[in-house]
């Protein structure tokens, strides 16, 4: 066979037409058992792109892994042509302890691409840029908001990128958030390399979403499918939803601390001016109205029932195209 029609990844090696699971394993935990990180590889017979599919590079964003655990679990991880990777869990280390960050308290989503020699977090991302990442032709990555915030389903992207722009239409989420790649972000990292990457924001951290789950099961569908990977027996739908792009936003904080209420959905489209929340204090003494600063598009909400002063509340788009 030549060295196209096999795969050498984590010391094996995998033939076209040939499943395998391979362990990305970098340290031991502190008792020395060790912890397997799966990799989770299905090649056709017939040659074709390697899609990488990605999630819980933070430890709290379940429904990213969610999603990824239901492309293999259903069998659309098993291409029609080409090769798919899926790692569903990356950071196992803070999903054990239902922690967002690394065991030495570092984002892993900070420390790209990594070296060999640094922090067990820089170690990770090292081992994931040098010998799984090379191999992938596209990217697609899985996360969710932070904290109590409560992310629209949203492909991030940068400007001006055709490829990114026709794939990010395809995958069908509500939303096209336009961002900048942030410095030593994995994203950014594999932009550095040439390789394009969808990276889907949806849902809150330690929380399943129905509906977010099924936008990113049926995105990855849609791309697979885009692509000529998708299997036979799949179903594309169209997106329930037109695609609204936004290129600017800004966060909306609280000017009070107490007890907040959203008023308004996500996904929904307000009016400068619109009442969206309230801010009220325990003893029904307060009670300040939130006001859209603009008209646009909520695409994140801070659900949290306590929030402080200067606590973002809402994610506001500020110019988009619908």
């Amino acid at each position: 066979m030549s060295e196209k029609e096999v795969l050498h990844i984590l010391g094996k090696k995998v033939a076209l037409g040939e499943s395998a699971k391979v362990s990305f394993n970098v340290a031991k935990l502190h008792t020395q058992n060790r912890i397997d990180v799966p990799v989770i590889i299905e090649r056709s017979k017939v040659p074709g792109p390697t899609i990488l599919i990605t999630a819980g590079i933070h430890g709290d964003e379940v429904n990213g892994v969610e999603i990824v655990r239901q492309v293999i679990a259903k069998g659309i991880n098993k291409p029609k042509r080409g090769t798919i990777i899926c790692i569903p869990l990356i950071n196992v280390f803070g999903f054990i302890q239902m922690e967002r960050m690394f065991p030495d308290g570092r984002d892993l989503n900070r420390v790209f691409p990594g070296t060999k020699t640094g922090s067990l977090a820089s170690r990770v991302a090292h081992k994931l840029m040098t010998e799984i990442v090379p191999h992938a032709d596209l990217i697609l990555d899985f996360h969710t908001g932070g904290a109590d915030r409560f992310n629209a389903a949203q492909i991030r992207i940068v400007k001006d990128e055709v490829v990114l722009d026709e794939l990010a239409y395809v995958f069908g989420a509500p939303f096209v958030f336009y961002s900048k790649n942030l410095n030593k972000s994995f994203r950014n990292s594999c932009y550095k390399l040439g390789i394009p990457m969808l990276l889907f924001e949806g849902g809150k951290s330690f929380h399943i979403d129905n509906t977010i789950t099924n936008t990113g099961v049926n995105g990855v569908k849609r791309v697979l499918g885009h692509l000529e990977m998708l299997g036979r027996k799949f179903k594309v739908s169209k997106p329930k939803k037109h695609c609204v792009k936004i290129s600017e936003s800004k966060w909306l904080r609280a000017k009070y601390s107490g007890m907040f209420k959203a008023t308004v959905s996500i996904n929904t489209k307000v009016e400068k001016g619109d009442v969206i929340g309230n801010i009220t204090d325990p003893y029904g003494s307060f009670n300040h109205f939130v006001k859209a600063p603009n008209s646009g598009y909520i695409f994140n909400v801070n659900q949290s029932p306590i929030i402080y002063q200067g606590d973002a509340i809402f994610h506001i788009s500020t110019k988009y195209s619908d």
